[in-house]
């Protein structure tokens, strides 16, 4: 091959696999579930996880992953756990920087405690609104996420990496891996434990070199029955 040629040696994929937790008790309990408030999942939480790994087992779809992470909120560990049997049975490898929008002193409040405190000093700033003391703006937090899931990406390049998560998180992979911007006027369902799954894929253009593309998003159709 000529020094002047693009490599044009097929490379493996990189998939990561984003998978929202089940209902938590927080919701349920109407409090801010952050490093202190979240208590896990909930009654139907803990059935959504266990229909999703049913589905899993049954279909196989996400055999041969490499790595099985979860933010450190329980929620999202709970739901690691119940599906890890379904992923190979892989080591729960925990990292803050994938949970959900840190709550600062809102943490472990009832949401109307939040309102009554801090809901009035958020109108009119968008991403850039520090929703409590101590807590982050969303523009902070797509960046915190942006760079953790970079990490995985390059970290694990050409492996299959299950991320157990939040919302929030798949969200902000719209930022990152789809180039979204951060401020934008429109928002996206994302169920309890449903599947978002981006791959970074090499095209036939070389001179752009690998892409990610969306596999599929927001896929909860083992929730039909919940």
């Amino acid at each position: 091959m000529s020094s002047t040629e693009p490599d044009r040696t097929p490379v493996p994929p990189t998939r990561i696999t984003l998978i929202r937790h089940g209902e938590s008790q927080v919701m349920i309990d109407g409090i801010v579930g952050g490093h202190e408030g979240c208590t896990g999942l909930s009654d139907l939480g803990r059935r959504q996880a266990t229909a999703l790994r049913q589905r899993l087992e049954r279909t196989g779809e996400l055999a041969g992953a490499a790595h099985l992470y979860a933010s450190i909120l329980p929620r999202a560990i709970e739901t690691a756990q119940i599906i890890a049997p379904a992923v190979g049975d892989l080591e729960i490898l925990q990292e803050c920087d994938l949970c959900e929008i840190h709550p600062g002193e809102a943490d472990g409040l009832k949401w109307d405690e939040w309102r009554e405190q801090f809901a009035a000093k958020l109108q009119g700033r968008g991403p850039f609104a520090r929703w409590a003391p101590g807590a982050e703006t969303w523009a902070e937090f797509a960046v915190r996420v942006g760079s953790a899931l970079e990490d995985l990406a390059v970290n694990h390049a050409g492996e299959h990496v299950v991320v157990a998560c939040h919302g929030g998180v798949i969200e902000a992979s719209l930022v990152t891996f789809g180039r979204l911007p951060i401020r934008r006027d429109w928002r996206t369902q994302i169920d309890n434990t449903s599947i978002t799954e981006w791959e970074l894929r090499g095209y036939e253009d070389w001179d752009r070199g690998p892409r990610w593309t969306m596999v599929r998003f927001n896929d909860a159709a083992h929730l039909a029955e919940l």
